[in-house]
C-alpha cells in the first residue's frame, strides 16, 4: 500500500506506474540528459568547497549512470554504488560503466585498487526503501530524483538511516516553479473546455519545506539554495516530447475517449503556442522554466536511543545553556 500523501500535501501516485514510465523512457533519455548533466556539474562545483573523504558513496536515483564517472574521479578510493527505481535505467548504467572502465584490465592490480577498480554496484530500489545497512555510506548523492517520489519526508528518513553519523547528503531537485508554463496551459485548456481539473504534473515541494524535512529527519546544518533555468523550444510538440522523456507525468489517466483526447491535445498545443516570447533574445521560442533546488546537510549525532532514552555525549557535558543566577 502506498504511504499517505498527507504529510506533504502532494497528490499520491503509484511508484510502480512511475517505474514503468522510466523503464519506457530509458532508451531515449539521452535526448533530455543535457539538464541533469548540467545540474551535476553545478553540484560538483559546490562539492569542491566541502571537505569530505567518504569510504563509500551512493548515487540515489542514478538513472543511466551519467554521474558515476565524476563521483569516481572525485573519490578514487571509494567504491561508488548506484540505485534507481527503473531496471531499464540500471541496465544502461551498468552498460555505460562497463564501457567506461574496460581499460582497467590493463592496469597493475595496485593501481587498479587505488582507482576503485571494483566499480559501482547497482540495486533496483525505491528511494525510501534502500537495500543497504544502517550507516553504510559517508556520502549520498542524488541529482534530480527526489521530486519523483510522493513522500520526500520518508525519503529523507531513509537516506539518514543509510548514512553514517557525520556523513554528507548532497542533492538537487525541482522546485514549485518548474514547468509552470505547461501547468498554466493545462489549467487554461481545462477551464476553456469544461474539463474537471486534475493533476498532470508533479506538485514540486518548496525549498523551505525540504529544509524543514531535513531537520525533522535527523540532519543538521542544512544549506539550501535555488536558481531558475529556462529551456526554450521552437515547437510545442518538441517541448511536450521532452517533458514526457523526463517522466513528468506520473499520474494514471482516466480516458477522455480518443476524440476528446485529441481535441484537448490540440488545445494544449495552441495554449503553448500563445506563450511564445515576443521580444528579447528568445523571441519566437516557447520558454519552459525549471526551478532547481540544491541542498546539502550532515547526519546529526543521535540525541535519543531507539528505546527513547536521551543520549549525552561526554564532550557535551558542561557546555549546556547557561542558567540564570
Amino acid at each position: 500500500m502506498s504511504p499517505s500523501p498527507a504529510r506533504t500535501g502532494r497528490p499520491d501516485y503509484d511508484t510502480r506506474h512511475l517505474r514503468r514510465i522510466f523503464d519506457r523512457r530509458a532508451a531515449t533519455f539521452d535526448e533530455v540528459a543535457f539538464l541533469p548533466r548540467e545540474i551535476a556539474q553545478r553540484m560538483r562545483e559546490r562539492l569542491e568547497y566541502i571537505k569530505v573523504s567518504p569510504a563509500a558513496v551512493l548515487d540515489v536515483g542514478c538513472g543511466p549512470g551519467d554521474d558515476l564517472p565524476g563521483l569516481r574521479e572525485r573519490f578514487p578510493e571509494a567504491p561508488v554504488f548506484g540505485t534507481d527505481l527503473s531496471l531499464a535505467m540500471l541496465r544502461r548504467a551498468r552498460a555505460n560503466d562497463a564501457a567506461d572502465t574496460s581499460w582497467r584490465r590493463f592496469l597493475p592490480a595496485s593501481v587498479g585498487r587505488a582507482l576503485g577498480s571494483r566499480g559501482p554496484r547497482f540495486a533496483q530500489a525505491d528511494l525510501a526503501e534502500l537495500p543497504f545497512a544502517h550507516g553504510a555510506f559517508e556520502l549520498l548523492w542524488s541529482n534530480l530524483a527526489l521530486h519523483w517520489h510522493p513522500r520526500p519526508d520518508l525519503v529523507f528518513g531513509e537516506w539518514q538511516r543509510v548514512l553514517k553519523v557525520g556523513g554528507l547528503l548532497m542533492f538537487s531537485t525541482f522546485g514549485p516553479d518548474t514547468l509552470k508554463q505547461l501547468r498554466g496551459a493545462f489549467a487554461e485548456v481545462e477551464a476553456a473546455h469544461g474539463v474537471p481539473t486534475r493533476a498532470h504534473i508533479v506538485d514540486f515541494v518548496d525549498m523551505h519545506d525540504l529544509g524543514d524535512m531535513l531537520v525533522e529527519n535527523g540532519f543538521e546544518i542544512p544549506v539550501m539554495d535555488q536558481e531558475t533555468l529556462t529551456v526554450t523550444y521552437t515547437t510545442p510538440e518538441k517541448l511536450l516530447a521532452d517533458v514526457r522523456r523526463w517522466g513528468a507525468y506520473p499520474f494514471e489517466r482516466e480516458g477522455d475517449g480518443v476524440h476528446g483526447a485529441r481535441r484537448l491535445h490540440r488545445a494544449l498545443v495552441a495554449a503553448l503556442e500563445a506563450r511564445r516570447c515576443t521580444d528579447g533574445p528568445h523571441a519566437g521560442t516557447i520558454p519552459l522554466t525549471f526551478e532547481i533546488i540544491y541542498g546539502h546537510a550532515w547526519k546529526a549525532v543521535p540525541r535519543m536511543t531507539a528505546e527513547g532514552h536521551g543520549i549525552v555525549r561526554i564532550e557535551d557535558i558542561g557546555h549546556g545553556p547557561a542558567r540564570n543566577r
